[in-house]
């Protein structure tokens, strides 16, 4: 069986591990330089590689499609995933919300571990190596032609697996190809939009707070009355608006509804404290610092930068000494520190984004192999398809889950 992989990210790079591991002739075709060129920024460098989360965590931070994800994921779960990179001598640590990172936190010793097996598996790698069409040939195979180092090239494979990416980081290669070869061969695929992507906001107060980042808020998104999303955790303004691992599941979640129109987001500042816990808080402040003005007392229960901003948006008078404060004015602090707003008027763009939503769809392809219902021979894995998840390491467990069943269904028969 000789098997074409087209792609050398983390799902082109499993694929043929595992279809090689299961006694295919297979070759992989990478456009770029090296391998992994994307797995190389994720996780800030570090490389975020799963998320060690029990099953039943794991699939409510499936986005879109999660059911299609059933069985792959069972048959190589995250666990699976550990062991393999482990027995391939990488070592690999825990960190909070069950990410999981290698010891060394490079990216490259992921990629290093991964290029390693696919070595010793037998896999031929060609690199700088562009595919650019890809036809049936005849009933049971296909035709590939690509340009290697300038040089046009043709080849003919039993299987092929498509295994390039979506549209996020088009500098790292990632630039639709795969969705003109499945279009080509007569697979919808559903709209495309930036997923886990910073917000753009209406309010332009946000400049002067780039850079800050607020550790344990909480970040709501609300259509009118209906909460989209609700996330605890850490978030950071930007010179356009908001981001952070807070924000970002919210753009894949909140996506659609933003197409429509804009949304409303809702910090809550202080979420281990009720209004009355506040309220006692904000009159001990005020009582010891009674002669002191409004914006030289409240860096008690904001960050500095942070102040300013804060009383324009609530209206409140800086100048004003702690002593005048009435009550209307401490309740209104209170429902601010409680609610910040924010005026979400759409999303960055797939620069910045860390996956694509939609793609491939999945109607179209067999859950359990990856094998196109349209087109026997033709598998799919990772991103291409349309799946997506939260930030945490499940986007990269996806694209490992769906490799493995692509490689190993493709390498039979």
């Amino acid at each position: 069986m000789k098997i074409a992989v087209i792609g050398g990210g983390a799902a082109g790079m499993m694929a043929s591990v595992t279809a090689a591991r299961a006694g295919a002739e297979v070759i992989l075709f990478e456009k770029n330089e090296k391998l992994g060129k994307k797995v190389y920024i994720t996780g800030k460098g570090r490389c975020n590689v799963t998320n060690a989360c029990e099953a039943e965590e794991f699939f409510p931070k499936v986005i879109t499609n999660r059911k299609f994800l059933y069985s792959s994921f069972y048959g190589f779960s995250n666990e699976a995933m550990m062991e393999f990179l482990k027995a391939e001598g990488l070592s690999l640590k825990t960190e909070r919300g069950n990410r999981v990172f290698p010891v060394s936190d490079k990216a490259s010793d992921v990629i290093r571990t991964l290029q390693r097996a696919m070595e010793r598996s037998g896999v031929k790698i060609r690199l700088l190596t562009e595919v650019q069409a890809l036809k049936k040939n005849g009933e049971n195979g296909f035709q590939l032609s690509f340009l290697s180092q300038g040089r046009k090239e043709e080849e003919s494979f039993d299987r092929v697996i498509l295994a390039t990416g979506g549209l996020s980081y088009p500098s790292t290669g990632s630039t639709g190809d795969g969705y003109r070869f499945a279009k080509e061969l007569g697979h919808t695929v559903t709209e495309c939009s930036p997923a886990l992507v910073p917000f753009v906001t209406e309010e332009s107060f946000v400049k002067e707070l780039m850079g800050l980042s607020l550790r344990n808020v909480q970040v709501t998104v609300k259509e009118g009355k209906k909460t989209l999303f609700s996330e605890f955790g850490e978030m950071l303004f930007t010179h356009f608006g908001v981001s952070g691992p807070a924000v970002l599941s919210g753009s894949s979640v909140c996506a659609k509804a933003l197409r429509k129109g804009k949304l409303r987001m809702e910090i809550d500042l202080k979420p281990a404290l009720t209004r009355e816990m506040l309220d006692m808080r904000l009159l001990r402040e005020f009582e010891e610092k009674k002669n002191r003005q409004l914006k030289n007392t409240l860096g008690a229960l904001l960050p500095a930068s942070m102040v300013p901003v804060f009383l324009r948006v609530s209206g409140l008078d800086p100048e004003k000494e702690c002593n005048g404060v009435t009550v209307k004015e401490r309740e209104t602090m209170i429902s601010f520190l409680k609610c910040f707003p924010l005026t979400l008027t759409g999303l960055r763009g797939y620069e910045e984004a860390i996956v694509t939503q939609g793609g491939v769809s999945v109607k179209e392809i067999d859950p359990g192999t990856m094998e196109s219902k349209k087109v026997p021979g033709l598998y799919f894995a990772g991103e291409l398809m349309d799946v997506d998840a939260c930030t945490g390491g499940y986007n990269l467990q996806i694209a490992w889950s769906t490799a493995h069943a692509a490689g190993e269904a493709a390498a039979e028969g």
